[in-house]
């Protein structure tokens, strides 16, 4: 193949095809993208018409054949779920292959697994394209931040829930509304389950995580809350005190020093609606770009902001990483030594926090009887359970009951429970309508 580096593509979706494009037009690009080389690419209907001109021969419809290709030194994942992507990746790792990937579900489940035995091969998974689209946050996190101690990563991850919550506030409309309106532009899948609820974000927010903090997570474990059941009563509160109601991903480290040297940390990671201060550099990304902030050290705050979807943004990331690995190839022909910057390990053990134990600050709306006293009685049970209290304000009563809106600083997970349980039991209380983070 004298010397360009040849390229198994699985899949020539949304990604694909635009991965596709790129190699195809080199000119403008940078000088390595005119060295790869199409070889084969699986799809799942060779007759099907496509945008794009490809050289028919190269087609299959079995994305093993392209993995077992010879002249394929490079597979670029891009079908997406779990199978048979994890076991096209793992095939292709004992072939010697290096692999590229957009596939978050995959890594954020299995990331330790692909990891070891990509490093026992000799060989390079890369993965950039996995979480914020076109903005590049895992090559930064794995070299340009990685003098730095990482404290904490806060992240708008999901572009489709942005845009439901910025259209929300924006055109005081509701959720199910917004959501209709988000399918209809191919923001929002027909089953828009796995961004709605959060579990996307929870993917992603792992393998930050992961790389970040230098250990595997426990997907599994990670606190995760979604959309789904947000009223717009919310967003408008939200307005009147101050907030941007955002999807927030977030990890930190909670270790007492996190300068020693342990081999064992505790991280607090959750995904959930949160009132976000609206001087908070987080609270103006709106429609579905993505942004996350990453609190380091000796840097301070850092934030990586852009199109968090899409098929230049994704493939653009993609591209990235064939550049990165096709240069090795090309640089270092004869020389088997990874570039301890591209490939990953896990270097200390991490594990998820009791979640009763994660600090923040609250919102809470209670819907009570209009009597004398109330606030005085719930500022008791807050004040029991060592709950300081940053605002509390009463609303216009209606014949619901009067609404009291809380604020807290920054409490325990567990003081807050608590005291939500007593307050529910107060007689004078109707109703716990809403309870969500702050910042």
């Amino acid at each position: 193949m004298n010397n360009k580096i040849g390229i198994g593509l699985l899949g020539l979706g949304t990604v694909g095809t635009g991965v596709a494009n790129i190699v195809k037009s080199p000119d403008g690009r940078h000088p390595l993208v005119s060295k790869i080389e199409l070889t084969r690419i699986a799809v799942r209907d060779i007759e099907r018409s496509r945008d794009i001109e490809l050289d028919q021969s190269i087609l299959t419809d079995d994305p093993f054949e392209v993995v077992k290709d010879p002249n394929v030194q490079i597979v670029v994942e891009a079908i997406g779920g779990i199978e048979p992507a994890k076991s096209l990746i793992l095939l292709a790792i004992s072939l010697g292959k290096s692999v590229v990937t957009a596939n978050k579900a995959v890594i954020a489940r299995h990331g330790k697994e692909i990891s070891e035995a990509a490093n026992n091969a000799g060989v390079y998974v890369l993965i950039e394209a996995a979480v914020g689209g076109g903005i590049p946050i895992i090559e930064p996190l794995k070299q340009s931040l990685g003098g730095n101690r990482i404290r904490k990563i806060t992240g708008i991850i999901n572009g489709t829930t942005n845009y439901i919550l910025s259209q929300m506030a924006k055109e005081d409309a509701n959720y199910q509304d917004v959501l209709k309106e988000a399918q209809n532009l191919g923001y929002a899948e027909a089953n828009p389950t796995a961004d709605v609820d959060g579990h996307d974000a929870a993917d992603k927010i792992s393998i930050l995580s992961g790389l970040a903090f230098g250990g595997s997570i426990d997907r599994e474990g990670i606190s995760t809350k979604g959309i789904s059941t947000l009223e717009s009563i919310e967003i408008n509160y939200a307005r009147q005190l101050g907030y941007e109601i955002k999807l927030l991903a977030i990890a930190e480290n909670l270790s007492i020093n996190a300068t020693t040297a342990i081999k064992s940390i505790p991280l607090g990671l959750r995904v959930e609606p949160t009132f976000v201060p609206k001087e908070h550099p987080l609270s103006v990304v709106n429609g579905v770009n993505n942004a996350i902030l990453i609190e380091g050290d000796p840097i301070g705050e850092v934030m990586f902001y852009g199109p968090g979807a899409g098929a230049g943004a994704t493939a653009s990331a993609v591209v990235a990483d064939i550049l990165n690995i096709g240069g090795i190839m090309l640089m270092q022909k004869e020389d088997k030594t990874l570039d301890p910057l591209l490939s990953s390990n896990s270097w200390r053990d991490c594990f998820l926090a009791n979640a009763r134990e994660i600090e923040h600050k609250n919102y809470v709306r209670l819907i009570t009887v209009d009597t004398p006293g109330v606030i005085g009685k719930i500022g008791n049970v807050f004040g029991k359970n060592n709950v300081s209290i940053q605002s509390i304000v009463q609303f216009d009563s209606s014949h619901a009951g009067a609404e009291i809106i809380v604020i807290t600083h920054k409490v325990s997970k567990g003081q807050i429970e608590d005291s939500l349980s007593e307050i529910e039991h107060l007689e004078e209380v109707i109703q716990i309508a809403a309870h969500l983070s702050c910042l």
